[in-house]
């Protein structure tokens, strides 16, 4: 289960690690595209000037501050300043385009001869906004794809986060019954380790009781005898402080147990 944990985490940080250079791929071709497309619209308007006057943009007017106006009212020349980037359109952009700084040259004198540079001019601005619609559908593709990727995205981190925490959980409560197992063990090694001294206790003395036992049972007929003996000459020595006369006896008696002996 912890193998498990530090993999879903590598799993986690990989998926991340990937949703940032999609999410960077993505916004590098919009900025591309974006500045491609602003300078096809911009070389459109500067054809359209010539070509279609009606359909000429002209740049916005120049915002003066109040001072510039003033100056400019007294008959002061403020210049332009040229706006740069590509071909001085203002448009930056890692596109590799050559254009012309120059605007392009009046239209010829003759009827014929402007009619046809106007149909050329047509199928050019028509090529561009054929561009520009590709630029735009590529846009959308690479759009619906960033946002779909980044709600998998989403989804997959959710996920996985739950994931974790019911395995983090899992984990923890594993653990606390391994503990209490291994506590529970160990008591139960001491709890034997003590009943065994016990038992060794116990046997010992079983041990020694039998030993006596054996002792008793083999000797059981001498001491027997021996006693009853001993009770028959404690009854005899009692006659004898009455008056008795036992000496005969004893002789014979004496006699018997060396035999026996």
């Amino acid at each position: 289960m912890k193998a498990g944990i530090v993999a879903l985490d590598k799993a986690v940080s990989e998926a991340t690690e990937q949703r940032g250079e999609e999410a960077a791929e993505h916004k590098e071709l919009m900025q591309s595209n974006t500045a491609a497309k602003e300078l096809i619209l911009f070389a459109k308007n500067r054809l359209n000037k010539f070509y279609n006057p009606k359909l000429y943009k002209p740049a916005p007017k120049r915002q003066l501050s109040e001072g510039d106006q003033i100056y400019e009212n007294n008959g002061g020349d403020i210049p332009t300043e040229a706006p740069g980037g590509i071909a001085n359109t203002g448009i930056s952009a890692f596109v590799q385009v050559s254009m012309r700084k120059d605007a392009p040259p009046p239209p010829p004198a003759t009827a014929a001869a402007y009619t046809k540079k106007s149909g050329d001019s047509n199928s050019v601005i028509a090529m561009m906004d054929l561009l520009v619609k590709d630029l735009d559908q590529e846009m959308t593709v690479s759009e619906t794809e960033e946002t779909n990727a980044q709600a998998a995205y989403e989804k997959t981190i959710a996920d996985s986060a739950d994931k974790r925490r019911q395995d983090s959980k899992s984990l923890t409560d594993k653990e606390a019954a391994k503990a209490d197992l291994e506590g529970a063990l160990e008591k139960s090694g001491a709890d034997k380790k003590s009943a065994t001294k016990n038992l060794m206790g116990t046997d010992k003395y079983i041990a020694s009781l039998h030993a006596e036992c054996d002792w008793l049972l083999k000797y059981f007929e001498v001491r027997l005898e021996a006693r009853a003996d001993e009770i028959e000459s404690l009854g005899k020595a009692k006659a004898v402080l009455n008056g008795a006369d036992y000496s005969l006896l004893q002789r014979s008696h004496a006699r018997k147990f060396l035999r026996r002996a």
